[in-house]
């Protein structure tokens, strides 16, 4: 189960805080060929480590936006994992690349093994996606999702945001009319969160954003629960909804605690060894990055055990969190994990 960062983009999101470097002309090429040099002697140094998660033979691409890394730099660095075929091989992809890039540049990702894709749609709401300063339209985010279905993608995520305090009722309707009509097999809805660093938290900080309140948040959350419900998709995680067959298999590890290598400046890592758990991050560096670790105690294993597996429909131990109080799971399992 392997993790692979791509930290660049074109440009960053209002509310992003994921590392990643802007991509310039001039120098975009050596930035990304020294990256794509980088994960492949790190994937050297950890090769026996990669091995023993390949009991789930995952990879996904996440970023950053690893659609605008080139296909030859990411055909590099799949080649040099090894393992191929993966079970489920995903890559995140913007709109706008794949529309730019065309039917080729999907069938290529085809080719490579790539057996889901991951779009970042996130609102159907132009004036919507110019506030998170995202590089596609509503139109474009369509166009591209057909070019992923003629391009012979048969398994597509779509991302949607709510919780924003000036997304009218209507504009999240519209965006969740638009997701259905894809009829994509997988969705994921994430309320919007303030973080540290990104440009978002500065709007918040000198007046230009007011945090939207906790019933809008509910309200739109029960209404996207209801329109995914309806339309038979199986709400399986907090955020993620699917039709049958169709759960993301690597992010479902993750919720079990599977543990998995993260390749890539900036990516995590879980490392199970018997009784012994060690949780590893690399820095935040585009090239010569290194990795910090720390050994997890019995406890803090107890406490991920029930904070990750009380998100999902399974549960923990025949203890499950009910869909109806889904929108409140962070406070029910904070207070479960205090009581253990």
């Amino acid at each position: 189960m392997i993790y692979l960062h791509v930290p660049f983009c074109k440009s960053f999101c209002t509310y992003c805080d994921f590392y990643s470097e802007t991509v310039c002309k001039g120098r975009e090429a050596g930035m990304m060929a020294a990256y794509a040099d980088g994960v492949c002697r790190e994937i050297d140094a950890r090769r026996q480590e990669i091995e023993n998660t390949r009991s789930l033979n995952t990879l996904y691409a996440g970023g950053g936006t690893p659609s605008v890394l080139p296909l030859a730099l990411l055909r590099k660095i799949v080649d040099h994992i090894g393992g191929a075929p993966f079970e489920e091989f995903t890559v995140e992809v913007n709109p706008e690349d794949i529309v730019g890039s065309g039917l080729e540049y999907v069938r290529a990702l085809k080719s490579l093994g790539v057996t889901r894709i991951s779009m970042g749609v996130q609102s159907l709401d132009d004036e919507m996606l110019r506030w998170m300063n995202r590089r596609h339209t509503a139109e474009r985010a369509r166009e591209a999702f057909g070019l992923l279905r003629e391009g012979g993608m048969d398994n597509v995520s779509v991302d949607v945001i709510f919780g924003i305090s000036h997304l009218s009722d209507a504009s999240l309707d519209a965006t969740m009319d638009g997701v259905l009509e894809m009829a994509p097999e997988h969705i994921s809805a994430y309320q919007l969160s303030i973080e540290e660093g990104s440009a978002l938290a500065e709007m918040l900080a000198d007046g230009r954003y007011s945090e939207a309140g906790e019933e809008l948040c509910r309200r739109q959350y029960e209404h996207i629960c209801k329109r995914l419900r309806d339309a038979g998709y199986h709400h399986y995680e907090i955020s993620n909804w699917a039709k049958s067959g169709f759960e993301a298999k690597h992010n479902s590890a993750y919720w079990t605690r599977h543990p998995y290598v993260g390749l890539g400046p900036g990516a995590h890592s879980l490392r199970i060894d018997g009784d012994v758990q060690v949780r590893s991050w690399n820095s935040q560096v585009l090239s010569g990055w290194i990795s910090e670790s720390e050994t997890l105690s019995a406890e803090e294993i107890r406490e991920e055990e029930m904070m990750l597996g009380l998100r999902t429909d399974k549960g923990v131990n025949g203890l499950v969190i009910p869909e109806s109080d889904w929108f409140i799971a962070d406070s029910i399992i904070a207070d479960i994990v205090s009581k253990i």
